[in-house]
């Protein structure tokens, strides 16, 4: 696994999920696999917990566990907001869990080349 430090890590994250199409999402481990880092799931998680610090935003909204599920719905503030965010894109939620989730769920590792 390549070394990184947490910044360049997070930078990286920030870079692949400001890729992400409207009504599209990928979830934190599809991020780190892209990145040749497959067992760092949980700090793409963190990535995106920072996400809402940044200049240049992030729709961290678009990134959520390997299930489908909201989990990082409790750092958007509003507990709705996530799920409000999702489906102004289109995306339907029901009970946290994205819809037809394999239907939309965009793989960095299939729909970008890495340079």
């Amino acid at each position: 696994m390549p070394e990184y430090n947490n910044d360049t890590f997070f930078d990286m994250v920030y870079q692949v999920v400001r890729l992400i199409p409207k009504g599209r999402v990928t979830s934190y481990g599809a991020i780190a696999k892209y990145l040749g880092a497959s067992r760092s799931s949980r700090m793409v998680g963190w990535a995106m917990n920072n996400a809402h610090t940044l200049q240049d935003p992030v729709p961290a909204h678009r990134v959520v566990n390997r299930n489908g599920l909201l989990t990082g719905k409790a750092h958007f503030g509003a507990p709705d907001a996530m799920k409000n965010l999702l489906e102004k894109e289109g995306i339907s939620v029901k009970e946290d869990q994205i819809l037809d989730f394999k239907k939309i769920f965009w793989d960095p590792t299939e729909e970008l080349e890495i340079t």
